[in-house]
């Protein structure tokens, strides 16, 4: 499977990451000064949040990659075309 080479993207992604990151770290602080269950899993919540739209966002990352690598109207095209759609189905395969 091919890597994000467009470095908007990659920045994008790792800013997401970095900001779910530092939720973590709140809710960590949260559980070690004894915060109310309600109020953690609320902050869980945005974190899982959070990670689900960054998967999504990398996946339209990579389609939109790959796509713009592989659009051709000839037979071999079209199994390349077959083989990313495959792999996006695998990524989006992985999000339940």
């Amino acid at each position: 499977m091919s890597m994000l080479t467009d470095p908007k993207s990659r920045t994008d992604l790792l800013n997401r990451l970095k900001r779910a990151e530092g939720q973590l770290r709140g809710i960590q602080r949260m559980i070690e000064e004894g915060q109310p269950c309600l109020d953690i899993a609320s902050q869980m919540a945005a974190v899982r949040k959070a990670l689900d739209s960054t998967y999504v966002r990398m996946t339209v990352c990579f389609v939109e990659q790959e796509l713009g690598a592989r659009m051709t109207t000839d037979e071999a095209g079209r199994e390349q075309l077959g083989a990313v759609l495959e792999d996006m189905q695998t990524l989006l395969g992985k999000v339940r």
